[in-house]
């Protein structure tokens, strides 16, 4: 284990101080989670961006439509409720519906 002195702003250390606290933990652990969760979340969005660059949509598309067809499903975020169904403008791969109809 390795050490860093940390310079921050007295209001993020009072924060921090706080949150700690309120989770039962020290000030080291919580900074600790922290940094991890931030590394985890740049390096998971570097793989799905590297992992985009390798597809194929015209492949993917095919492999999808020889799928089973979707249900029509119930699209609510909008003013006005509306039926959707797979392939329409906008919905690209993600047409099916998982939830209920």
């Amino acid at each position: 284990m390795s050490s860093y002195a940390l310079r921050l702003p007295e209001s993020l250390k009072k924060a921090a101080k706080r949150i700690a606290a309120a989770d039962h933990t020290t000030m080291n652990q919580f900074f600790v989670v922290a940094i991890a969760e931030k590394i985890s979340a740049m390096e998971t969005a570097d793989f799905f961006q590297k992992r985009a660059a390798l597809g194929n949509p015209p492949t993917a598309q095919s492999a999808w439509d020889r799928s089973a067809p979707a249900r029509p499903c119930r699209k609510t975020n909008g003013p006005k409720s509306q039926t959707i169904r797979r392939g329409e403008p906008g919905l690209g791969l993600v047409g099916r519906c998982l939830g209920p109809t």
